[in-house]
């Protein structure tokens, strides 16, 4: 008789750790506990994927059983704890949308507001009705005199003349003033002039009474007109101290200078350097001879021309005659005799 053994016998069930093809034993709690918490320590990722290594190690539905408890643990606890992304995100949302309406109403609603007020002044004043005013003129000025009244007017130019010539009294009379302080005794240029017409009658009447050849102008004091003549009579007062107003050997200033030396020949020039300008004519420098007599442009100084840009004159006061240097080039020459 053939004994085939009891249940109890059997390797198969009697050895719980033969794992040839019986199924594995369910993951105790402690396993399942642990598991879970390293889910919670590792990326949802990795957590999903560490299953999927031990599969060989594991039957089917351990496997499976396993990880499936193991990733609901972890979603359950991913859900149960929010992340800092998603917290930030709750957080910001209010935040935008209290920014955003704030920039609308700052932008839209006052737009809104002042296009329901008047644009300018000139369309309130535009939109006020129109008011007239009527008022009566008094009846008398209806009658009044409006002709002009017997004043009239000076003009410019004849006010510029009369302070022209209340300065030319001014002048003469200071220069009266300066004159007087230095003592003179001799011939001034009315006496030459005089003397130079006493002698040219004397000459005209002797010469129609001999029947000779008419004479030249006579010279002043005896002496005949020359350019040569001027400059030596020049000289003589060379180191006479300047004076304004002055026109005797006392003291001269410029444009008395040149007359005093000239009226000696029996040509009359006027105490003034414009005078003297327009009394003389105007030749070139290239033909000018000392004797001349050189005019500033601006007619503020004259003086005798002595050649090579050389000039004869009483300078200013504190100056004497002297020779000197022409220290410009606005100037012109005018000659006297011809």
């Amino acid at each position: 008789m053939t004994h085939t053994g009891t249940a109890a016998d059997d390797s198969t069930t009697a050895n719980p750790t033969t794992s040839g093809d019986a199924t594995a034993a369910p993951l105790t709690r402690r396993a399942v506990r642990e598991a879970a918490e390293r889910a919670t320590r590792r990326p949802l990722a990795r957590t999903a994927s560490t299953p999927a290594r031990t599969t060989a190690a594991r039957p089917a539905a351990a496997r499976t059983g396993s990880a499936l408890g193991v990733t609901r643990t972890a979603a359950t606890r991913s859900a149960a704890a929010p992340t800092t992304s998603s917290r930030k995100r709750k957080f910001m949302a209010p935040v935008v949308l209290a920014v955003a309406a704030g920039m609308f109403g700052t932008m839209a609603v006052p737009a809104a507001f002042a296009s329901t007020q008047p644009t300018t002044a000139a369309d309130a004043r535009a939109a006020a009705p129109v008011q007239t005013q009527e008022f009566d003129v008094f009846a008398a000025a209806g009658t009044a005199d409006t002709s002009r009244d017997g004043f009239g007017a000076t003009s410019t130019a004849t006010l510029a003349a009369e302070k022209q010539a209340e300065h030319a009294k001014e002048v003469e009379a200071a220069r009266a003033a300066k004159a007087a302080e230095f003592a003179y005794d001799g011939k001034t240029a009315k006496d030459y002039l005089a003397d130079s017409t006493t002698t040219s009658t004397t000459t005209d009447a002797a010469a129609t009474t001999t029947s000779a050849a008419p004479a030249a102008a006579a010279p002043a004091a005896g002496t005949p007109f020359s350019l040569p003549a001027v400059v030596a009579t020049a000289k003589q007062y060379i180191g006479t101290p300047y004076v304004f107003g002055g026109a005797t050997p006392a003291g001269f200033d410029c444009s008395g200078y040149v007359m005093y030396v000239y009226a000696q020949y029996g040509i009359s020039l006027a105490h003034s350097v414009p005078l003297q300008d327009q009394a003389g004519t105007t030749i070139a420098e290239s033909e000018a001879q000392p004797g001349d007599v050189v005019i500033f442009d601006n007619e503020a100084h004259d003086g005798f021309y002595m050649g090579n840009g050389m000039i004869m004159d009483a300078p200013k006061p504190g100056g004497a005659i002297s020779i000197r240097p022409i220290w410009t080039t606005d100037y012109h020459i005018v000659r006297f005799g011809i």
